[in-house]
């Protein structure tokens, strides 16, 4: 790889000194790996805080996974001569960069992960009118290439074009760009529609804010002549691919061995399914959704949900076949003891997962001209239908729990709090100057980005109703918005709390070894 490869283009065009790495790709990748947004992913909620027990993944243990995962899909795909060949065509397909990428892919994550992520996209939104809000993949790549600031200029990360490209998992803004924007095609890519109860706020899931398209259409522009604007790279869709296999098989892990996952009433939803296939067929939406409750429902709404969304490789028989997969290795096997501390139950539940990553890997393809809501990089039928299942297990059994939703709820009012106590402390004037130095300069940073747009896109900052937002008290609105958003996406799980408990006059000292202002 040299220097004039496109894929290799820095924004800054030159390295740190003292990099250890010697390849543009590798030096990317101790960069992120060395950042303090990486560390601080080992306090993030996965699915719930750990709290230190080392029982459940959090996202520094999920990225380092997925990019586990990403590195032999990669590798694979380059020992193939038609995949290598293919991957060529389409852009390249290199080990490092679809490590590294893994690697960030999660760096956006705000505290208590998808929650705090539904609950600051509101806040943003609503309270700040930022029209392009909150969003996770957004914000990975606002801080590779704005926030963090190992770079050589203090500015981002200063990745190659290869890594950044690599990272947008959602390769469009909320709104504008690319032009067409996916969601007007008939059938969008994977969110890139309109969230149903939300129209006219763009597309649901996204991987750039307005404040980085500079950096956004940099990144891709080695990619333009080889893909479609709206398609992820082959190594995003590497990425991408290595995420759902290892989120689909190590949550269950989890909660199987915290005794979250029950037995019984997983088997009860398969083993109804199964022994009532052609009655739940049977039933009509309204019938089918009268009680969920009922064991065989919940997946048989599944089955019909993938039928509407994803024809091009949804089968039937796929699907039964992927059912009595699960059955026989999770339900029938993995769960039928509980998980007790001993060496047998560990042994067990490394098998598991160790089975099940390499048989999802080895179901990995490379297509040339895929659907529009997959990537280059997929799975065959058979492994695609068995992770939506294994995907299934965990949101029915884990994710909808009632237990969990109180501890959600009191998250997301948590996160509510704080915005709103950081938003005052930057409105009283007398204690501005006092203000934490952080939260400080990223409304500097954030002004300048907004008043720079003004100036060169104003078409991308407008109001709620559409108004253009040119004026320097409204200009500084978006910025101390997007400031606050920043601060707050930027906290660990506990440091959310501490912060909060000293805003709130609740803390007993002054300072904590959790958070330093």
């Amino acid at each position: 790889m040299n220097d004039l490869d496109p894929r290799a283009w820095r924004r800054d065009g030159v390295a740190a000194d003292a990099e250890l790495a010697t390849t543009p790709f590798r030096i990317d990748r101790d960069r992120i790996a060395a950042s303090p947004f990486f560390a601080r992913l080992g306090g993030v909620t996965q699915v719930v805080s750990a709290s230190g027990s080392g029982l459940l993944h959090n996202r520094l243990t999920h990225s380092l996974k997925v990019a586990q995962v990403a590195r032999a899909i990669a590798e694979r795909l380059g020992t193939g001569v038609d995949t290598a060949q293919l991957a060529a065509k389409l852009g390249g397909c290199d080990p490092d960069v679809a490590e590294a990428a893994a690697l960030a892919h999660d760096l956006g994550h705000p505290p208590f992960g998808h929650l705090g992520e539904r609950v600051l996209d509101r806040i943003a939104r609503h309270r700040y009118g930022l029209t392009d809000g909150f969003e996770g993949n957004a914000q990975t790549f606002r801080i590779i290439t704005t926030t963090d600031v190992r770079g050589p200029s203090a500015v981002g990360l200063d990745l190659t074009a290869a890594v950044r490209a690599a990272v947008l998992k959602y390769p469009w803004a909320r709104r504008h760009r690319p032009s067409p924007h996916p969601s007007t095609m008939r059938i969008p890519p994977r969110g890139a529609a309109e969230p149903a109860d939300a129209v006219g706020t763009g597309s649901s899931k996204f991987s750039a804010y307005c404040t980085e398209l500079d950096d956004f259409e940099q990144a891709r522009a080695p990619f333009a002549e080889r893909i479609e604007p709206w398609q992820q790279t082959v190594e995003a869709s590497v990425m991408d691919t290595a995420d759902d296999i290892a989120y689909a098989i190590h949550d269950l892990q989890d909660f199987h061995r915290i005794g979250v996952l029950q037995h019984a009433s997983v088997a009860a939803e398969l083993g109804q399914w199964v022994d009532r296939l052609g009655e739940l067929a049977g039933l009509d939406t309204a019938e089918l959704a009268a009680d969920q409750r009922q064991p065989g429902r919940s997946l048989e709404a599944l089955r019909r949900r993938l039928h509407a969304k994803d024809g091009w490789i949804v089968d039937d028989d796929a699907f039964a076949h992927a059912v009595a997969r699960v059955r026989s290795e999770l339900v029938d096997d993995l769960l039928a003891s509980p998980f007790d501390g001993s060496i047998e139950a560990e042994r067990a539940t490394a098998a598991f997962f160790a089975r099940w990553t390499a048989r999802l890997v080895d179901g990995v393809t490379l297509t040339a001209a895929p659907s529009t809501r997959s990537g280059h990089v997929t799975l065959r039928p058979a492994q695609w239908h068995e992770v939506q299942v294994l995907k299934f297990v965990h949101r029915r059994f884990v994710l909808l729990r009632p237990d969990l939703a109180l501890h959600q709820r009191g998250q997301a009012s948590l996160l509510s709090s704080l915005v709103d106590a950081l938003d005052a402390w930057l409105g009283d004037r007398e204690e501005a100057s006092r203000l934490p130095r952080r939260l400080h300069d990223l409304v500097e940073l954030a002004h300048g980005e907004y008043t720079a747009l003004a100036r060169s896109a104003p078409e991308l900052l407008v109001g709620p109703a559409g108004e253009p937002v040119t004026g320097r008290d409204e200009l500084y609105g978006l910025a101390r918005g997007r400031a606050v958003v920043d601060f707050v996406a930027s906290l660990t799980d506990k440091q959310a709390v501490t912060l909060l408990d000293a805003l709130s006059g609740r803390a007993a000292q002054p300072w904590s070894d959790s958070f330093v202002l």
